[in-house]
C-alpha cells in the first residue's frame, strides 16, 4: 500500500510542478507559447514511445523464440500471464552474455518479455520464474507508459530553461531579458529536481514489480537469490564492451549491471553460509535487521533508475510469510 501512496504523491507533485511552470510561462509569454511546450514534449515522447520497442529489441540483440525452441520459458511465462490476467507476451532471448532480463512494449497486448543467454545459464528454475514474474508485473502495472509520461515533465522544463535563457541573452532589458533569464534559471533548477523525482518514481516501480512477482506466487527468497546472483555475475562484467552497448537501455533491466561492482560488498551481510544463494531463513533473519549502506552508495542511488540491491532484498524480506 505504501508503494501506491508514494507513487500517487509523486505524480501529484510532478504534475503540480508542471502546472505551476506552464501557468507562469503562459502568464508571461501568452497561453500559446506555454501550450507549444506541452505539444512538443508529448509529441517527441509519443514518437519515442512508438519506436522504442524496435530500438530496445535491436540494441539487446533479441531473437524471438517459439514454444518449440524454448518450451520451459514459454510454460513459465504462460502460467504467470494467466495468474496476472494478461495476454501472453511475446518471448525473446537476447544474445547478450550479461545475465539479466527485461520487459517492454507499448501496451499490455504488445508486451514482450526477454531473458539474456547469460541468465539462462546462471539461475535455477524457481529463480528464473521469480524474475519472469517481476518482468510481467512491469507489464501489468503499465510501467513503460507511466514512466514515459512522467519523463515529459523534465523535458518540458529543459526546453523552457533553454528558450528563456536564449531570450534573456538576446532580448536585452527593454524586452524583458532579465526576467526571461531568471525564469530560465528557475526552469533549470526544476529540470534537475523533476529528473530526480522521475528516477525516484522508477525505483518505486521496481519495488512494486518485486512485490508483484511475489503476488504471482513466487517465493521472495527466489527473487532475492536471483538479484544476489545477478549482482555478483554483473560485477565480473565490469569494463566489458557489452556493458557499454546497453548503457542507454539499462533502465529496462532487472538490476543495473553498471552498479553491481559497488554493491557486492554490501551483499556479504546477507549470505551467512556463503553458498551463493539467499534461502528463506537468511531472508527472515534479515527482516529483523537494519541494512548498512555507505554514504556514497546512498548518494549514488538518488541518480539511478534502480534501488540498491541490498535494499530490494531487505524489502523482499518484509514479504516473507
Amino acid at each position: 500500500m505504501w508503494l501506491k501512496a508514494r507513487m500517487f504523491l509523486l505524480v501529484v507533485l510532478l504534475f503540480g510542478i508542471l502546472y505551476g511552470a506552464i501557468t507562469g510561462v503562459g502568464t508571461w509569454m501568452g497561453k500559446g507559447s506555454a501550450l507549444a511546450y506541452l505539444i512538443l514534449a508529448f509529441a517527441f515522447l509519443g514518437l519515442q514511445y512508438l519506436i522504442g520497442p524496435a530500438i530496445v529489441s535491436r540494441t539487446m540483440k533479441v531473437k524471438w523464440v517459439s514454444e518449440k525452441e524454448a518450451p520451459l520459458l514459454h510454460q513459465m511465462v504462460s502460467e504467470l500471464a494467466d495468474k496476472a490476467h494478461l495476454p501472453k507476451p511475446r518471448i525473446g532471448i537476447s544474445q547478450l552474455a550479461i545475465p539479466n532480463a527485461f520487459a517492454f512494449g507499448k501496451t499490455q497486448r504488445d508486451g514482450r518479455v526477454c531473458v539474456t543467454q547469460g541468465i539462462l545459464k546462471l539461475l535455477s528454475k524457481d529463480e528464473l520464474k521469480a524474475v519472469l514474474g517481476h518482468e510481467l508485473s512491469h507489464i501489468k502495472h503499465k510501467d513503460m507508459i507511466i514512466i514515459t509520461l512522467l519523463s515529459a515533465i523534465p523535458l518540458i522544463m529543459y526546453w523552457i530553461a533553454w528558450s528563456m535563457m536564449w531570450r534573456g541573452m538576446l532580448g536585452g532589458r527593454r524586452q524583458g531579458g532579465s526576467y526571461a533569464a531568471l525564469i530560465g534559471i528557475g526552469a533549470f533548477i526544476l529540470y534537475f529536481i523533476t529528473n530526480l523525482l522521475v528516477l525516484y518514481g522508477s525505483r518505486i516501480r521496481e519495488y512494486y514489480a518485486d512485490q508483484g512477482s511475489v503476488e504471482l506466487g513466487n517465493k521472495p527468497n527466489h527473487l532475492a537469490s536471483a538479484l544476489y546472483k545477478l549482482t555478483y555475475s554483473n560485477a565480473r562484467s565490469k569494463g566489458r564492451e557489452e556493458l557499454k552497448r546497453v548503457e542507454g537501455v539499462k533502465a529496462f533491466f532487472l538490476n543495473d549491471p553498471t552498479r553491481a561492482w559497488r554493491e557486492i560488498r554490501e551483499l556479504a551481510q546477507i549470505d551467512r553460509n556463503m553458498d551463493g544463494t539467499i534461502d528463506s531463513n537468511e531472508l527472515i533473519e534479515l527482516r529483523g535487521k537494519s541494512v548498512q549502506l555507505g554514504t556514497v552508495d546512498k548518494m549514488m542511488e538518488v541518480f539511478t533508475t534502480h534501488p540498491n540491491t541490498l535494499k530490494r532484498i531487505k524489502h523482499l524480506s518484509s514479504l516473507t510469510v
